[in-house]
């Protein structure tokens, strides 16, 4: 059997079945999103429409939305998609954006157009600065950093949404956009936008809302009854909105929208150079070659689910988010924090540690995400969740009564590891922590044998 070392490049080609072995022996390591033992990274909406991304995908595998002259079809699914995606968020007429690879790049393309905007009309100022509240993504921060400018975050008011005061003390005269998220991905909670539209419109200032998780659930929730705080562009002040289809637009991965108000302030997100051998150079977004499958698949995605199949599978996960939120607090020792407006929440305790809880899930198979400022346990709920959620809630009010019972000198594994990060006052030491943490995980790995 041909076999080669994962740092080295083969000698021989392999045969396909034994490529197809091996590809799927890995996948077999991978959490079971499938069946529902994950809680997030993964949106899952039935194999009927898995399979409506596949076909979509395999057909424009090879497209490449770099040219649009030469893939007039790959063109044709993203304005549609930006068409869609803007109407659901109450766009108006003049209302543009772009498709991206995911929310990191959609949050990237709001700082660069905000700081072009201000290199263009204040070119007196020399160091742009970005308010945001500590519950808004870290891809903010990302931004910022490659693209030089300052960030701000201001804390979070007692119900975990930004605090509006912090927010108004932090703007000054270099400021160039605000931020705010439906929802923060840490509480499932949406962020004051009408008092941050308020506040952009006074300073004349940009205000970037994050629905990248919320941007294709809160507005068929709304049409379902749901009481959903003010995000959208009816709200005066928004100037851009980005909302990811591969998370509860049910896309395939590498597909997220940058939405702009006005096509004045997108222009600022274009990057074009005139004076290169090869002719004129323009691109729409951080990538230059653009993948043809996720635009074609969440094109194919969002014709066959249509306004009827978002709100069934909206409905569906806010019942089961219902269940899971009240089995969790009839356990008597845990909380859902603050109160969350769709399928995301957080999940705290002031009787048992809820890092050690988390390693007893684990061993029962479920992945949670950990939080910190205060601990807390993250649940994303996809439609999977509905199949599964009785069995998780034994399971849980089990680890529950384990945890309980266990001594805090027990402690091992991640919650030790936790329990060791909350003592470290300095943060330049967590910054090294997981820097190492980063430079280990993506080392090679060791020969391996066949499948």
């Amino acid at each position: 059997m041909t076999t080669s070392k994962p740092g080295h490049f083969p000698e021989k080609g392999m045969p396909s079945a034994v490529i197809s072995a091996k590809m799927k022996k890995a996948r077999d390591q991978d959490v079971g999103w499938i069946s529902g033992q994950s809680w997030g990274l993964v949106y899952h909406a039935g194999e009927e429409v898995d399979e409506v991304i596949r076909e979509a995908f395999q057909l424009f595998s090879h497209g490449n939305g770099l040219d649009p002259k030469a893939f007039p079809s790959l063109k044709k699914f993203e304005t549609e998609v930006v068409a869609k995606t803007a109407s659901l968020l109450n766009a108006g007429q003049d209302a543009v954006g772009t498709m991206t690879s995911g929310g990191s790049e959609s949050l990237l393309m709001a700082v660069k157009s905000s700081r072009d905007q201000a290199r263009h009309l204040k070119p007196h100022l020399t160091n742009p600065e970005m308010v945001i509240p500590q519950s808004a993504h870290p891809a903010l921060d990302k931004a910022a950093h490659y693209l030089g400018v300052k960030t701000v975050r201001t804390p979070l008011a007692d119900d975990y949404r930004a605090d509006l005061e912090a927010v108004r003390d932090a703007v000054n005269d270099n400021t160039i956009l605000l931020a705010g998220s439906a929802p923060a991905y840490p509480h499932g909670v949406v962020d004051p936008i009408k008092g941050l539209g308020e506040l952009a419109l006074e300073k004349n200032i940009n205000l970037h809302v994050d629905a990248c998780l919320g941007g294709f659930v809160l507005p068929f929730l709304e049409r379902l009854g749901y009481k959903i705080p003010p995000f959208d562009f009816r709200v005066p002040g928004v100037t851009s909105i980005s909302a990811d289809l591969h998370k509860y637009g049910y896309a395939a991965k590498g597909a997220s929208t940058i939405i702009y108000r006005s096509p004045e302030l997108r222009r600022y997100q274009f990057f074009v150079v005139t004076d290169w051998p090869g002719g004129l150079f323009g691109s729409s977004t951080v990538t230059g070659t653009r993948p043809g499958g996720p635009i074609a698949a969440a094109w194919a995605v969002l014709n066959y689910l249509g306004e009827e199949g978002y709100m069934g599978l909206a409905e569906e996960v806010m019942e089961t988010t219902r269940i899971l939120q009240e089995g969790i607090t009839n356990t008597g020792r845990l909380e859902v924090l603050g109160k969350p407006v769709m399928s995301v929440f957080a999940v705290g305790s002031n009787h048992i540690d809820i890092y050690a809880l988390a390693d007893v899930m684990a061993e029962k198979g479920w992945q949670l995400g950990r939080q910190q400022l205060p601990p807390a346990l993250h649940l994303i709920v996809p439609p999977p969740h509905t199949r599964i959620r009785t069995a998780f809630l034994a399971d849980l009010e089990e680890s529950v009564r384990r945890v309980e019972e266990s001594s805090p000198e027990s402690c091992e594994g991640i919650a030790a590891m936790y329990a060791m990060m909350g003592t470290m006052c300095d943060q330049r030491d967590l910054k090294q922590f997981a820097l190492d943490y980063l430079d280990k995980t993506y080392r090679p790995e060791k020969e391996q044998g066949g499948p």
